[in-house]
């Protein structure tokens, strides 16, 4: 009896040295020799060897009790041991950064692992705008190490001292240290809207010095998978 085929062949594991590695487009791969990570709570689909996972919510007591005032966060998971894991997303992209003495701010949408060598830290994000800008809030990733976070499709990124630069607040993955971020009113307002505007009211405004990474879909709220809120509405942006 035999199986015949490149099945097996064509999707083996892939070989490398790195702590993360993409096994597939859609797929991570971490060894776990180098020490724990920090993965998305729900992501492990496989792993070989020993392994185990700790539940540790939003994070401390700090980052719990920011959460539980907020409603923003990212639940994660503490993964500890020897071997081979597997993580991934509902089959979105994965994409793979090094900092060094560096740091991303990340929607909580799109994190996907860290290594344990970063710090981590949900918080508001500067902008102006008074009451719009209240609610907004994101995941801070800082030192040196591996970061993962998944796109919905091919993202771009902008450059953001190149020219002026925008995006839909559900978009926007991330943006790197140097650069800020302010929020921008559409033109058109409330009145635009209830005349049937663009739906396009609120965006992400940046500038400094550093790179944007923009998804080419909108993360889904919790009206339903792609359906468009009222004016791309902030209270649930970066949700975990």
């Amino acid at each position: 009896m035999a199986i015949h085929g490149s099945l097996f062949e064509e999707f083996k594991e892939t070989e490398a040295r790195d702590q993360f590695v993409r096994q597939s487009s859609k797929m991570l791969k971490v060894r776990m020799d180098y020490g724990p990570v920090m993965a998305r709570l729900g992501s492990m689909v496989a792993y070989q060897g020993d392994i185990r996972f700790a539940n540790r919510g939003s994070g401390g007591l700090n980052k719990m009790l920011k959460s539980a005032v907020t409603g923003e966060g990212v639940a994660m998971m503490e993964c500890t041991g020897q071997g081979e894991l597997f993580l991934a997303d509902d089959a979105s992209d994965v994409q793979i950064l090094y900092l060094e003495d560096d740091m991303v701010s990340v929607n909580g949408a799109n994190v996907l692992a860290f290594s344990s060598s970063i710090q981590w830290d949900i918080h508001r994000v500067s902008a102006r705008g008074g009451m719009m800008a209240g609610g907004l809030f994101n995941v801070s990733l800082r030192g040196t190490g591996y970061v993962a976070v998944t796109t919905k499709g091919d993202p771009v990124a902008l450059d953001v001292a190149s020219a002026p630069t925008f995006g839909d607040a559900q978009a926007v993955v991330l943006w790197t240290g140097g650069v800020r971020m302010d929020l921008r009113v559409d033109s058109g307002g409330l009145g635009s809207m209830l005349r049937g505007g663009t739906g396009e009211m609120i965006q992400m405004a940046f500038t400094g010095h550093g790179h944007v990474l923009v998804q080419p879909a909108e993360n889904a709220g919790p009206t339903g998978a792609g359906e468009r809120r009222g004016g791309s509405g902030l209270g649930d942006l970066f949700g975990g």
